[in-house]
């Protein structure tokens, strides 16, 4: 049971970073499709950026929520 608010407050924080680059990537599919099939190059090319940038928000997130659970060699907290 969480009484700290800051604690849900961090958690839901990561939650919502977490559906955000799912979401960019979701979207960048739909868009690239939407591009393929109006034939416009341009909408194609922008979905499959928004993808590409979805993907790395993960990773980036992933690799965050990684080092910080590990602890700090001289001790201190960042």
């Amino acid at each position: 049971m969480m009484n700290d608010p800051k604690e849900a407050e961090n958690e839901s924080h990561g939650l919502i970073d977490k559906i955000s680059g799912l979401g960019q990537a979701i979207i960048g599919e739909i868009e690239s499709l939407a591009g393929v099939i109006t034939a416009d190059p341009l909408a194609q090319a922008e979905g499959e950026y928004n993808v590409e940038v979805g993907t790395i928000r993960e990773e980036l997130e992933d690799d965050l929520e990684k080092d910080s659970d590990k602890e700090d060699p001289a001790g201190g907290s960042w």
